[in-house]
C-alpha cells in the first residue's frame, strides 16, 4: 500500500465547511485505509492500493457528491511530499517571513503561475519538483504579487498553498 496525502482546494473558508470526521469517512467511503485528517484545512492522510490516477479523481467525485461543491484536490505521495519539505530553499523560520510549499496539479499550470507572477521585490519564489517554494513577509501573504496571481479564477482549480510546518506535519502523518 501507498501512503498518500489528498490536499482540497478552499475548504474551511467561504462557508464551505468540511469537518474533520466527514473528510475521514469519505476518504474511507472510497476504500481509503488508515486514514488520519490533518488541521482543519482540508488534509487526509490515507493508504491505497488504487493506481493514483483513478484514485483523485473518485475521490473528488465522492466529495462533490458528499459535500455539493465542485471538488479538486492535489493528491501527492507521503514520500514525495517529505521531500518537498525537505528541499525549501528559503530560510525556514523567521520573525519577518512566512514560508510555503503551493502544490499544482500539473507542472504546467506552475510553470503558467510562476511566468504570470514574473520577478518582483517582495516574493521569493523557486520551482520544485510539483511544487512552488514561495516566501512572502508576515501579514502580507494575502496582497503579493504572488498572492494576487494564485487567487486569479485561472489558478484556483489548479494550485493549492500549505505552509511549511503544516507540510512537515503532513509528511509525518
Amino acid at each position: 500500500m501507498t501512503r498518500y496525502l489528498a490536499l482540497l482546494r478552499g475548504v474551511n473558508v467561504n462557508g464551505r465547511t468540511v469537518r474533520s470526521a466527514d473528510l475521514a469517512a469519505v476518504v474511507e467511503s472510497i476504500g481509503g485505509a488508515g486514514v488520519r485528517t490533518v488541521l482543519a484545512s482540508g488534509n487526509a492522510a490515507f493508504d491505497s492500493d488504487r493506481d493514483p490516477a483513478e484514485l483523485k479523481p473518485a475521490l473528488e467525485a465522492a466529495l462533490e457528491e458528499r459535500f455539493g461543491y465542485d471538488a479538486w484536490i492535489v493528491l501527492v505521495e507521503q514520500e514525495a511530499l517529505a521531500a518537498v519539505a525537505r528541499a525549501y530553499p528559503f530560510e525556514r523560520i523567521d520573525d519577518v517571513a512566512h514560508p510555503y510549499v503551493v502544490f499544482g496539479s500539473s507542472d504546467a499550470a506552475l510553470d503558467d503561475a510562476l511566468a504570470a507572477i514574473g520577478t518582483n521585490d517582495v516574493d521569493l519564489l523557486q520551482r520544485g519538483a510539483g511544487v512552488l517554494y514561495w516566501r512572502c513577509p508576515r501579514g502580507s501573504s494575502t496582497d503579493t504579487p504572488a498572492a494576487k496571481v494564485l487567487a486569479r479564477a485561472a489558478y484556483r482549480a489548479t494550485t493549492t498553498t500549505r505552509n511549511l510546518r503544516t507540510v512537515e506535519k503532513l509528511a509525518a502523518a
